[in-house]
C-alpha cells in the first residue's frame, strides 16, 4: 500500500533548495563507484557506500581506455579533443586500462555533468532568466580553461560538442549527431535549474519547453526528449503544485516511459525485494534512458519518505549511478525538502559552501515572493 502521508509543510524555497542540493549530493555520493557493473567488485572495494568517499585509482569495470579522445563513443585515442581542447593535460588518464573515470577526485566532489548544472544555475541567476547564449559562453569557457575542474572524464556529448567547436562551428550548432549513447540519463542532469527557474517565472508548461531547449544545445535525441519532458513535468509539479501522494504522481507520468512501469511503481513502496532484481534485473543499470529513468522513478517510489535510503540504494546499484543519483536527488529533495538531506552529506559536499551560496542566490532571484509560501 502507498503511504499517503505527505511530508511536513514546506515552503517552495525549501523544495527548490532540496532539489538543487539533492542533485549535487546524489552525484557526489555515487562518484567513487560510478560505472561499477559488477556489484561484487563494488562491495569488495567499498563495502556498502553510505558516505562520501574518494575513488580508487583502479576501476575494475572502466572502459575509458576504449573511448575515443576525438569524438563521441569508442575509438582510437589518437585525437586530441581530450587533452588539447577540453580536459587539458588529462589525456594520459585515458590510455591505461582500468583507470578510474574520476581519477584523483576528492570525497564529496562532483563530476563534470553536475558541475555543468551549476554553470546553468549561475547563468540563470546572472541573467534572471534562461538565456542559452549566456550558458553556452560560460560552458565553452569552463570546458576549455585548464584546471577549471578536477574531473578526468567527459561523456560523449561533451567530446562531440567540442570536436565541432574546434572546427569553427558556432556554439549553438555544436551538438553532435545522435549516437548509440546520446539518449543517456546524463543529458538530464543539467536541466533542474532550468525547470525550477522557468517554472517559478512562467509556470510548468514553459518549464518543459525551456528544458527541451536547453537539452538540444548538447543532445539531439527525440527519444531522450520524451524522458526530459516527463522529468520536467514531474519536478515542476513536486515543487510548485505538490501532490498529496508522490507515488501516484510518478505513476501518472509512467505510461509513455515503459511498459509495465506504472504497475511496478505501484508495488514499489515498502517492497522487500532486492533492488538488484529491478536495477540489473528488469532494467539495465547502464546510462541508456529507457532503463535509467525508470530506475530513478522506481527508487523514488520505493523510498518516497526516505531521502537517505533512496540515494544509498541508487549508489550501491552501480552502473550510471552518478547521473541517476543527480536526477533522483533532485526529485527526492523537491518532495521531502532540504532538511531531509542528511546533515553529514550537506556538510561533506566538497564545494558545499560555494554551491550553497549559488543556490541561495538562485532562490533569491527566482523566488522572492515565494520564500515563505508554504505547500502541504
Amino acid at each position: 500500500m502507498t503511504n499517503l502521508t505527505p511530508p511536513k509543510a514546506l515552503t517552495t524555497a525549501d523544495r527548490v533548495r532540496g532539489a538543487l542540493w539533492g542533485m549535487l549530493v546524489g552525484d557526489a555520493l555515487a562518484m567513487p563507484v560510478h560505472w561499477y557493473y559488477r556489484l561484487s567488485d563494488l562491495q569488495r572495494d567499498f563495502g556498502e557506500v553510505r558516505d562520501f568517499q574518494a575513488p580508487k585509482a583502479h576501476h575494475p569495470s572502466s572502459i575509458m581506455s576504449l573511448s575515443s579522445t576525438a569524438r563521441a563513443g569508442r575509438g582510437a585515442q589518437s585525437g586530441d579533443v581530450v587533452g588539447e581542447v577540453i580536459l587539458k593535460g588529462k589525456k594520459h588518464h585515458w590510455g591505461p586500462p582500468n583507470r578510474h573515470y574520476h581519477q584523483g577526485m576528492q570525497a564529496g566532489e562532483n563530476t563534470l555533468n553536475a558541475l555543468c548544472a551549476r554553470l546553468v544555475l549561475r547563468s540563470m541567476t546572472r541573467q534572471k532568466m534562461h538565456d542559452t547564449a549566456d550558458f553556452l559562453s560560460a560552458y565553452v569557457d569552463f570546458m576549455i580553461t585548464p584546471d577549471s575542474h578536477n574531473d578526468t572524464y567527459a561523456e560523449s556529448y561533451h567530446r562531440d560538442f567540442f570536436a565541432n567547436w574546434a572546427r569553427g562551428v558556432p556554439a549553438h550548432e555544436c551538438a553532435g549527431e545522435t549516437g548509440h549513447d546520446t539518449a543517456s540519463v546524463g543529458g538530464l542532469v543539467g536541466l533542474a535549474p532550468v525547470i525550477l527557474g522557468t517554472a517559478a517565472q512562467q509556470g510548468a508548461d514553459a518549464a518543459v519547453t525551456a528544458a527541451l531547449t536547453q537539452l538540444r544545445l548538447t543532445h539531439l535525441s527525440h527519444p531522450l526528449e520524451v524522458f526530459a519532458r516527463a522529468y520536467a513535468q514531474i519536478l515542476a509539479g513536486l515543487v510548485f503544485s505538490p501532490p498529496t501522494d508522490m507515488v501516484a504522481w510518478l505513476q501518472s507520468h509512467a505510461s509513455p516511459l515503459g511498459k509495465g512501469l506504472s504497475a511496478l511503481l505501484a508495488k514499489a513502496p515498502g517492497s522487500t525485494v532486492n533492488v538488484s532484481q529491478v536495477i540489473g534485473g528488469i532494467y539495465s543499470p547502464a546510462c541508456y534512458i529507457e532503463d535509467s529513468f525508470p530506475c530513478v522513478l522506481y527508487l523514488a517510489a520505493r523510498y518516497h519518505q526516505d531521502f537517505e535510503a533512496a540515494l544509498i540504494a541508487n549508489t550501491n546499484a552501480g552502473g550510471d549511478n552518478c547521473h541517476r543519483g543527480a536526477v533522483l536527488g533532485a526529485l527526492m529533495g523537491a518532495w521531502l525538502g532540504y532538511d531531509a538531506i542528511p546533515l553529514r552529506w550537506r556538510q561533506g559536499l566538497w564545494a558545499g559552501a560555494v554551491a550553497g551560496s549559488e543556490i541561495e542566490q538562485f532562490i533569491n532571484t527566482f523566488l522572492p515572493a515565494l520564500q515563505h509560501h508554504t505547500t502541504p
